[in-house]
């Protein structure tokens, strides 16, 4: 199954759904789960070798598995608080991220993008 998929992100929102607490969209769970935590454990060189070396039954069992999942939940907790402070901090920063939202990560694109869709009827 290709990543960019809609079947694809509506599996991952699904498996998602009910696991955090409190007030999170589908895109941010698709985020945090695909986008952070998926790339951290993808950065990971005992996974590769575990992956590589395991049924992904008995790869899906492994400590270290868990151990690097943890540490993945806590690095990117502790980069996007470190990330947000900086933001809320500083006006210069703020400014860079729009920079970078409407330059490389085409946020006007993907909104224009977004009004070209069907909208499903009020109700």
């Amino acid at each position: 199954m290709l990543f960019g998929t809609k079947a694809y992100l509506n599996e991952i929102i699904e498996e998602a759904n009910g696991l955090p607490e409190g007030d999170s969209t589908d895109d941010d769970q698709f985020v945090y789960v695909r986008g952070v935590l998926n790339g951290k454990l993808l950065g990971n060189e005992m996974l590769v070798q575990q992956a590589m070396s395991n049924s992904k039954k008995q790869f899906a069992s492994s400590p270290d598995l868990k151990d690097a999942l943890l540490h993945a939940i806590l690095d990117a907790l502790e980069a996007h608080n470190t990330m947000s402070t900086q933001a809320l901090g500083s006006e210069r920063v703020r400014e860079g991220l729009k920079d970078i939202l409407l330059g490389p990560a085409q946020l006007y694109e993907a909104l224009r993008a977004r009004s070209d869709r069907p909208r499903a009827s009020g109700g």
